[in-house]
């Protein structure tokens, strides 16, 4: 199976999927960010597509940055978080599972499978 970078996010408050949420993956770079890819869950929660594939799986710092008072503004009104930053390592040839699990005021991660 060929590496990769998911993610997908949970919406706790109504216990399903947050789809139409923001999404933006940046690499870190020292102290310079680079935006690799800008884009938005599907119905199911999940991006169309993975965030990185193959040989864009590279050794080096990532941040995925989850814009959940975007959401939650639209969905349900409340709003106490803002952008929801999740900053993790990765290696080359390998697979990753980022999921987010949140609600206007808390959230949850880990590497998933």
């Amino acid at each position: 199976m060929p590496a990769k970078l998911s993610t997908h996010i949970l919406d706790t408050t109504r216990g399903r999927p947050a789809g139409g949420m923001k999404v933006e993956l940046w690499a870190i770079r020292g102290t310079q960010r680079l935006l690799l890819k800008r884009t938005r869950t599907n119905a199911d929660g999940r991006t169309e597509a993975p965030m990185l594939q193959g040989v864009e799986v590279r050794n080096g710092q990532y941040e995925l940055l989850f814009f959940v008072g975007e959401y939650f503004q639209q969905n349900s009104g409340e709003r106490f978080l803002d952008r929801v930053p999740v900053r993790f390592r990765l290696k080359s040839g390998e697979s990753y599972h980022v999921p987010l699990l949140c609600s206007p005021w808390s959230y949850s991660t880990y590497r998933g499978s």
